[in-house]
C-alpha cells in the first residue's frame, strides 16, 4: 500500500469571482523509502499539492489517500491526529520558535501531544541530524543549515510515514542546501518514510528517486532515477 496516493485530483479556487484551476486531474503515488521531487515554476501547483497531501486542504474532485485513508472522509479530530502522527512538515523559512532552545523546538510537538517520550525522542532526532551537543543553543545562534537540520529533526519527532518539504533549501546557499538534501534523502531511506520535495531547482531534484515535472496544475511527466 502506498503511503501517499493522489488519484485524479483537481483543486479549484475562486479568485475575484473567477474559478482558478490550481490542479487538474493529476495522480501521484509514493511508497515507503521513496524520495519524490516536484519540479516546476511558481504557480504550477506544487504547494497546492503539498497542502492536499498534508490534509491542510481538500481536493475539489478526486481522492487523496494517506496510508489508504481518504483525507476528505475524516472529521476534524481525525484530521488533527493524521497531521500530528502521520505527516512531518518542513518549510523554507524553518518556522522555529526563537524563544525556545533547539532541544525544546524539537520536542515541542510531542509535549503538546502529551507524549512521555518527548525528551528521549528529541535527543535521538538531534543525533540523526548531526546536532548532538547543540540542544541548549537558541535558533539565532545557529547557521541557516543548522536551523534547517533542527526543522528536519522536529518533522521526524513523531516518526511520521510521510514528509512534506516545501522549498527546504530556498534560504540556503547551494553547498549547504545540497548537504541538507543529502541528509533528507538518507533519513528517508533509514526511517523508511515517503518524502515529497517541492523545488524550483533541477539540481535539488536530481537527488530524488523520482521527479514529477509540473506545469499549469498538471504533472507533465514522471522521470525515474
Amino acid at each position: 500500500m502506498s503511503i501517499l496516493s493522489l488519484q485524479n485530483v483537481s483543486k479549484d479556487y475562486l479568485s475575484d469571482g473567477q474559478r482558478v484551476e490550481a490542479l487538474k486531474g493529476l495522480s501521484l503515488e509514493a511508497d515507503r523509502g521513496a524520495f519524490v521531487a516536484l519540479v516546476g515554476r511558481s504557480g504550477c501547483g506544487k504547494s497546492t499539492l503539498l497542502n492536499l497531501a498534508g490534509a491542510m486542504d481538500f481536493p475539489t474532485s478526486g481522492q487523496v489517500l494517506v496510508e489508504g485513508i481518504s483525507t476528505s472522509s475524516l472529521n476534524d479530530a481525525a484530521l488533527t491526529r493524521l497531521r500530528r502522527e502521520k505527516v512531518g512538515f518542513i518549510f523554507q523559512s524553518f518556522q522555529l520558535l526563537h524563544t525556545l532552545t533547539v532541544f525544546e523546538n524539537v520536542e515541542l510537538p510531542l509535549l503538546l501531544a502529551g507524549e512521555a517520550r518527548a525528551r528521549e525522542a528529541a535527543r535521538e532526532r538531534l543525533e540523526w541530524v548531526e546536532l548532538k551537543g547543540l540542544g541548549d543553543r537558541y535558533p539565532h545562534q545557529l547557521s541557516g543549515g543548522q536551523m534547517q537540520r533542527v526543522a528536519i529533526a522536529r518533522a521526524l519527532i513523531h516518526s511520521p510515514s510521510l514528509i512534506l518539504a516545501d522549498e527546504p533549501t530556498g534560504n540556503l546557499d547551494t553547498t549547504t542546501g545540497n548537504v541538507i538534501l543529502e541528509l533528507l534523502r538518507r533519513l528517508t531511506r533509514e526511517q523508511n518514510t515517503a518524502t515529497i520535495l517541492a523545488t524550483h531547482s533541477l539540481e535539488a531534484a536530481a537527488l530524488a528517486d523520482r521527479v514529477a515535472r509540473m506545469r499549469d496544475g498538471k504533472i507533465e511527466e514522471i522521470v525515474e532515477r
